[in-house]
C-alpha cells in the first residue's frame, strides 16, 4: 500500500484528583474547548466531550503514530495549568493520575457519542465511581476495586 489508512476512535475517561467536584458549569465549555485544541494541535480530533463536575468523557480520533500516554500527560498538565490560572482555589486543581481509554469501532461511534451527550442525565442516578467500574466490567478490563481510586 502506498499510504497509511486508519480510523482510530477512542473513548477516554478521566477524573479530577480525588473526584473533587471542581469543573463548574461556567468553566466546563471553555475547559472542553481548551482540551480539544490540545488534541487538534497534536493531529487528533475531538468528536465529543462531556462529563460532570468531577470527570470528563472525550471521544476522539487519533492518527496511528500518536502515543496516547504522551497525549494524556499533555492534556492533563496543560489543562491543569489553564484551570489554575483562571481559578483561585484553596488547593491547586489537578487530575487523577490514571485514566480509562477504550477503542470504539465506527459502527459503535454514534452510540458512544450519545452516551457522552447524556452524561448529566446519567449521573442523576449513578456516581462517577459506579459508572467507571461498570465501564471497566463491560469492556472486560480486570481491576481491583480497592486500588481503583
Amino acid at each position: 500500500m502506498s499510504g497509511t489508512y486508519s480510523n482510530l476512535n477512542f473513548h477516554v475517561v478521566f477524573s479530577t484528583k480525588g473526584c473533587r467536584r471542581l469543573i463548574i458549569h461556567d468553566l466546563e465549555q471553555a475547559l472542553h474547548k481548551y482540551i480539544s485544541a490540545i488534541v487538534k494541535q497534536k493531529g487528533g480530533q475531538v468528536l465529543r466531550m462531556g462529563g460532570t463536575e468531577d470527570h470528563v468523557h472525550m471521544v476522539m480520533r487519533l492518527k496511528p503514530a500518536m502515543p496516547i500516554p504522551d497525549l494524556m500527560r499533555q492534556i492533563k498538565a496543560q489543562s491543569s495549568k489553564w484551570f489554575n490560572d483562571r481559578h483561585n482555589l484553596p488547593e491547586p486543581f489537578s487530575w487523577q493520575v490514571g485514566y480509562g481509554i477504550f477503542s470504539v469501532s465506527q459502527s459503535q461511534l454514534n452510540e458512544v457519542i450519545r452516551y457522552v451527550d447524556q452524561q448529566k442525565t446519567h449521573h442523576r442516578e449513578m456516581s462517577f465511581k459506579q459508572e467507571f467500574a461498570a465501564m471497566l466490567k463491560r469492556q472486560g478490563v480486570a481491576f481491583d476495586p480497592k486500588y481503583l481510586w
